[in-house]
């Protein structure tokens, strides 16, 4: 069956359109589903301006469908996928509203931390969403939050939704590295696991309301023994330390 969106029997007046190209201004045609078409006059590669690339940021039939795929499109796309896993960890939790606050916080967190460190963004962001996925299972079926059953849970619950969402094998891999173990990581682990580290960290800090009696000095001192990246370090104490009493 064909996608409806590039199916001509569903396309109306607006599927063949003008436009001016954006680096010589010459008029140019374009049809709804090319994802390119060369300027005659300049003869630049152009990225068609209506085209909605959404689904193909998660589907595994994209190129079968669209053909093939602007290279400024597959430079982003594992970019767009983890909005839609933020959304397939918000249905598949359900209710859990908590878990969904501190998923979407952690990954506020980590998007902040990765901006200055040279980690993968596509990576840190899927992996920070899935990190406690496996809590549902973990309750519903082991009646357990052990940590090594959430780490077990997550695991599996996070391949197979990547795998639905048609993400490549290695991105998998990379992700299942950071959600099947949640051990403070090493010195000699990945920068992406650091970073999700960190920013998990902080999502359970901030919202704990024990200062636990340190000033200032102590407090931050104890910041320097928690976090693993100096973004992470930089992000802790600002959200932190701006708790009542510790100014």
């Amino acid at each position: 069956m064909k996608c409806p969106g590039q199916d001509t029997q569903y396309w109306n007046a607006d599927a063949i359109f003008e436009t001016a190209c954006p680096e010589c201004d010459h008029p140019m045609e374009f049809f709804k589903d090319d994802a390119t078409r060369r300027c005659g006059h300049c003869q630049k590669k152009i990225v068609n301006p209506k085209m909605d690339f959404g689904c193909a940021s998660y589907c595994k039939f994209a190129e079968q469908c669209l053909g093939t795929l602007p290279e400024e499109f597959v430079a982003a796309r594992e970019d767009l996928l983890k909005d839609r896993v933020a959304v397939e960890m918000k249905k598949y939790m359900g209710t859990d509203f908590k878990r969904i606050g501190h998923a979407a916080k952690a990954a506020g967190y980590a998007e902040k931390i990765v901006k200055k460190e040279r980690a993968s963004l596509p990576v840190v962001l899927c992996a920070a969403y899935l990190y406690n996925i496996g809590i549902k299972n973990a309750l519903e079926t082991h009646q357990s939050d052990a940590p090594g059953v959430i780490r077990q849970e997550s695991a599996k619950v996070a391949g197979e939704l990547m795998e639905r969402l048609g993400a490549r094998q290695e991105l998998i891999d990379e992700i299942l590295e950071i959600v099947g173990s949640h051990d403070r990581p090493e010195k000699t682990d990945s920068l992406d696991k650091k970073v999700v580290h960190d920013a998990d960290t902080l999502a359970y800090m901030a919202a704990c309301e024990e200062k636990e009696g340190l000033g200032p000095d102590e407090f931050s001192a104890k910041i320097d023994t928690i976090f693993l990246t100096a973004a992470g370090n930089e992000l802790a104490k600002q959200v932190l330390m701006e708790r009542p009493g510790l100014k």
